[in-house]
């Protein structure tokens, strides 16, 4: 089973890929493009990410960052929150 437990057994998680590809995929073009320092915790046994940022966010990390956050949001509408849930921290 995926990490976002949508498909069965032995089947593709779609939606733990979906997901996966948009964060590491934001969190690798935050680094590479944008230049931000950034450091990146996961576990792909629990399929926990975590991005922490060491300064403010330019304007274009900022975009790419919002457009991962508008996604998962649309994943999260379109599969439902048993599957996927957008939280915000601030620190």
């Amino acid at each position: 089973m995926g990490h976002a437990e949508y498909a069965k057994r032995g089947k593709p998680d779609i939606v733990c890929s979906a997901i996966s590809a948009l964060t590491i995929g934001t969190a690798n073009s935050l680094e590479e493009l944008a230049g931000e320092k950034i450091k990146v915790t996961a576990d792909e046994e629990s399929g926990f990410f975590r991005c922490d940022f060491e300064g403010v966010l330019r304007e274009k990390s900022s975009f790419l960052v919002d457009s991962m956050v508008f996604s998962l949001e649309n994943i999260s509408r379109e599969y439902g929150r048993k599957y996927l849930q957008v939280k915000f921290e601030e620190v």
